[in-house]
């Protein structure tokens, strides 16, 4: 983290952004239990039931690493070196409240459930109808505070710019078309419901926002939030794979571009982390 006397004219991230830059992650970090540890449980501690368990374990993947970009985020004092978490989970939850009011009718409101899966989903509406407003506005706020960014520096090596790039236009491509026609998708490596389809899709197209993001940051030492999510990303998508590996569809085109990507995920990942530790011990004090 930067310390007080290297901020000296540079924004910094806001006391109010910070906390809520926590606070996401804790709600992320909550949905990744009930969808990564319960994922066959879905029926009874989630918001709606998700079958096969790999989708639900690709979500709660999904929401973990969100969680490491968010809590990594919040210990940045520059918002230069915060700023990339925040788009993309806007983004996502603006997404996701739209899905989950297109499918509303799938969720565990009527009184067949039990109090405590009804109280999880309402909370899940409340959650999505009230972060991308509150990030809005501060977000806003951010944006009027005093200072400048400080001068680029360690930019992306040119290898893994076109990593990156070419990952952010399959993530967007793959997520708009799983938003947009979930019911075609059979390119898929996996069985999809037009809801869960959906729900993939807008971690995809939030994905690619990322990617192009950090394009246009274009520096290492801003990157530390994206980089350190991407290793989470990567490890923990392999991870639900090897704990569901009858529900993929692996000899498939689907499959083995699913794979190619995965292993371009964690190769991107690992890759920025050495490089930002590469240029932290060069750099002067």
């Amino acid at each position: 983290m930067t310390t007080g006397s290297q901020t000296a004219g540079w924004r910094v991230v806001t006391p109010a952004m910070r906390r809520l830059l926590i606070l996401a992650g804790v709600l992320v970090a909550l949905a990744g239990i009930q969808l990564f540890v319960f994922s066959e449980r879905t029926e009874r501690f989630f918001a709606w039931t998700i079958d096969p368990p790999l989708t639900a374990a690709f979500l709660g993947a999904s929401y973990w690493s969100s969680a490491v970009f968010e809590f990594s985020a919040a210990r940045q004092r520059l918002w230069a070196n915060a700023r990339v978490a925040v788009p993309t989970v806007f983004l996502f939850t603006v997404l996701t409240f739209g899905v989950t009011v297109l499918h509303m009718d799938r969720f565990h409101l009527g009184p067949d459930f039990e109090a405590g899966t009804r109280a999880v989903t309402y909370a899940w509406i409340v959650i999505y109808a009230a972060v991308p407003v509150a990030m809005a506005l501060l977000w806003w706020l951010q944006s009027r505070q005093p200072g400048g960014d400080p001068p680029r520096r360690a930019p992306l090596p040119g290898p893994l710019r076109l990593v990156v790039a070419a990952q952010g236009m399959v993530f967007a491509v793959a997520g708009t078309a799983l938003l947009a026609a979930p019911e075609a998708a059979s390119w898929w490596p996996w069985d999809l419901t037009a809801l869960t389809g959906r729900a993939i899709g807008a971690w995809l197209v939030s994905f690619g926002l990322a990617a192009f993001h950090s394009l246009a940051e274009n520096c290492l030492m801003r990157l530390r939030p994206a980089v350190w999510a991407y290793v989470a990303l990567g490890s923990l998508q392999a991870w639900a794979l090897a704990r569901f590996p009858a529900d993929f569809a692996w000899g498939s085109v689907g499959g083995i571009a699913y794979l190619v990507m995965l292993g371009s995920v964690l190769v991107a990942g690992v890759g920025g982390v050495v490089a930002i530790r590469r240029v932290s011990r060069t750099s002067s004090p």
